[in-house]
């Protein structure tokens, strides 16, 4: 790969929203609430699936990984976008660029694909509860996290790659908050049509597949939980599924919109709101939605909360 572009040398400018300036501090505001709320909602999930006993299943496996990832996921750019909205010169090297790109593009794919598994996880606990145990043993959770993981950063240099190497005959303005493929696009010189089509497939494998696998996962678990007699099994089911769809929809929705049409097509202010939603907002979010209508990991914090407090008494 010619990573050595005539830009490397110079970098790039991010330009955000720099022609309102009046935004600048909500904006600064919004990035540290929401980063703070990140940081600390997915670290607490992480611990708490850690320290009790009760969550050391594969949903809650699967559940820790989604929090490392949304942990890495916003990290790769909001320190760097903070730093940026407090200083008048808004730039980013080109190795910085690139390495916020794959990290970016990598996180964002194996959460695609993460998700994807967490439904199937449900799947088989729901219409196939006496078969769990057997089906999702510690050495497929495993196998289908790392899967996950592979595919993502195979995806990511792939796409990075192909973005990268595009001549920009030394254009250095990204029109955006942060290296990401649609607004890299925009600066290049020559036809981007070909490398659009590439991306396009590669979105397609990312994003598509796992959210068709996810709706018929969940065809068949709506299917089987109408057949619960129990209104509290019904009621219990409907509350754990009911969050993945929530987190599914809002992750997914905004990614498809980002990367499922042409660059050029793309609104240019309405572009950076959606990239803000599903690259901070969401993965703030994920806790939010994962504890407060989890049954299970409300007294899971209670526990590990008492015990903590007990220890140090």
């Amino acid at each position: 790969m010619n990573w050595a572009n005539e830009s490397s040398p110079k970098g790039f400018i991010l330009l955000g929203f720099s022609d309102r300036p009046w935004l600048q501090m909500p904006l600064f505001v919004l990035l540290l609430v929401s980063y703070t709320i990140t940081i600390f909602g997915n670290v607490s999930i992480m611990m708490v699936c850690i320290l009790d006993p009760k969550l050391h299943t594969p949903m809650y496996f699967f559940l820790t990984n989604l929090s490392i990832l949304d942990l890495c996921y916003t990290t790769s750019t909001v320190p760097h976008m903070l730093i940026n909205i407090c200083r008048n010169k808004k730039t980013i090297s080109y190795g910085g660029c690139m390495a916020q790109l794959i990290i970016f593009l990598a996180l964002g794919a194996t959460e695609c694909l993460l998700l994807a598994v967490m439904s199937f996880d449900r799947y088989v606990a729901i219409c196939r509860p006496l078969h769990y145990v057997v089906i999702m043993n510690h050495w497929f959770c495993l196998r289908m996290v790392s899967f996950s993981w592979l595919i993502g950063f195979s995806n990511s240099v792939l796409q990075s790659s192909l973005t990268l190497n595009m001549p920009r005959c030394g254009h250095q303005e990204v029109d955006h908050f942060f290296c990401e493929v649609p607004a890299l696009l925009k600066l290049s010189c020559a036809d981007t049509k070909p490398i659009e089509a590439e991306l396009f497939f590669f979105s397609v494998l990312i994003l598509l597949i796992p959210v068709t696998l996810i709706l018929i996962s969940y065809g068949f678990i709506a299917q089987a939980v109408l057949r619960i007699r129990s209104a509290e099994g019904r009621k219990k089911a409907f509350g754990t599924c009911g969050s993945h769809m929530v987190v599914v929809s809002l992750f997914f929705g905004t990614g498809i919109y980002m990367y499922l049409q042409p660059p050029s097509s793309t609104s240019k202010d309405w572009g950076k709101m959606v990239s803000l939603f599903y690259g901070i907002i969401t993965p703030m979010l994920n806790p939010l939605i994962y504890s407060l209508r989890n049954k299970d990991m409300k007294e899971a914090f209670k526990r590990v909360m008492c015990i903590t407090f007990f220890y140090k008494k």
